[in-house]
């Protein structure tokens, strides 16, 4: 057999080997991340076998473009673009489910996951010693040297103490976003799984049935190479989110009680400016409550931008100032519908409280529905 015989059949039989285990990476403007990432996958699981599905979330730098470049003379990069879909655990979740391999990982696309541990991983989940198999940060022989900064350690460090003290999750590392499982039993949960948020991983966890058994491989953080977190900040907060869409979730959406906390919020700081500038500056009624509206509604828009929305969060001047103005007028528009429900309410013979409550909760579900659609949604 001549040698290019042997590559000939080194590349047929490279076609035709199973596919055993997929690799999903959420992507969000991470281009020059892609094809190093391609790189160190095929040196830490060889040549076949494998497949690594990128799902972006229509990234304006060309990461999808740049995975389908790769695509193109490579079978094992697959991508899922997502146009109006955002968020990390939406992401892993619909990569997870677009997968025919009968193991599944979910890592950064950043390079601050090891792709090396893959094999270790799947080794321990395929053997039947763990249901799932995850990196920590924090297990003995772990770095967390990549996490941005010193505060947000700590309040990683915080979210896993919540989590296995309110859950009884005992992991070392309950926020890790890198872990492997088998598909077929991601698949039975993935209607049981809220998709808000960042940490997919714990909400497989936490809706199992029965247990699942986990084992931990102690990971060293990483530094980001390129690309922007699709964290920030609020970790915590992203787990308490996740905490009550877990128990409260089908009763009132978690969307909507963090956006209807703001707005409570926002009617203090309203009356709070209403108070500085009518009662303690003088001015007229009219402009302190003109002021107290603006202020209010800037308030609303950028304490949802950090909270409510945080998984698809604007970012940019530009960004932030349409978006900012598609809320106003969001709200002019809510505000006339609860003063025209309010006012027929009462008209009709209904207690005057009771129609500015009524008036109230309208307003509330109306700027929820087009502030979800038109400014963090879709048509944005």
């Amino acid at each position: 057999m001549t040698g290019s015989d042997i590559h000939a059949a080194t590349s047929v039989a490279s076609v035709a080997a199973p596919l055993e285990l997929a690799v999903v990476l959420p992507t969000l403007n991470e281009k020059a991340n892609i094809a190093p990432m391609v790189a160190r996958l095929e040196e830490a699981l060889g040549p076949t076998g494998w497949e690594a599905v990128f799902v972006d979330d229509n990234s304006h730098d060309g990461t999808a473009e740049e995975a389908r470049r790769i695509g193109q003379t490579d079978p094992r990069i697959r991508v899922i673009q997502r146009i109006g879909r955002r968020g990390l655990a939406s992401a892993a979740i619909e990569g997870m489910c677009a997968t025919a391999a009968p193991f599944v990982a979910v890592m950064d696309a950043d390079h601050q996951h090891d792709p090396a541990l893959l094999k270790d991983m799947l080794t321990a989940v395929k053997s039947g010693d763990a249901d799932l198999a995850y990196a920590s940060r924090f297990a003995e022989g772990a770095s967390a040297d990549g996490l941005s900064s010193i505060r947000r350690e700590k309040g990683s460090r915080l979210a896993n103490a919540l989590a296995r003290k309110l859950t009884g999750t005992e992991l070392s590392d309950a926020m890790s976003g890198f872990f492997l499982l088998r598909t077929e039993q991601l698949r039975k949960q993935a209607h049981e799984l809220s998709g808000i948020g960042f940490k997919i991983m714990l909400d497989i966890l936490a809706t199992a049935r029965p247990q699942l058994t986990v084992k931990e491989f102690p990971l060293k953080f990483a530094e980001r190479r390129e690309g922007e977190s699709k964290l920030d900040h609020g970790v915590v907060l992203d787990f308490l989110a996740g905490l009550y869409e877990r128990y409260l979730g089908q009763i009132i959406p978690t969307r909507f009680a963090l956006f209807g906390t703001v707005g409570a919020l926002g009617v203090g700081v309203h009356m709070a400016v209403l108070s500085l500038v009518y009662l303690a500056l003088g001015s007229g009624f009219a402009l302190g409550q003109a002021v107290a509206t603006v202020v209010a509604m800037t308030f609303n828009f950028w304490l949802n931008n950090l909270l409510t929305y945080r998984d698809q969060k604007l970012t940019g001047s530009k960004a932030l100032f349409w978006g900012w103005l598609s809320f106003c007028a969001t709200c002019a528009v809510g505000a006339f519908a609860n003063v025209a429900a309010a006012a027929m309410l009462e008209a009709n013979g209904f207690h005057w409280a009771i129609s500015a409550i009524a008036g109230i909760a309208l307003a509330s579900v109306w700027n929820y529905a087009l502030s979800s659609k038109f400014v963090w949604g879709r048509f944005r």
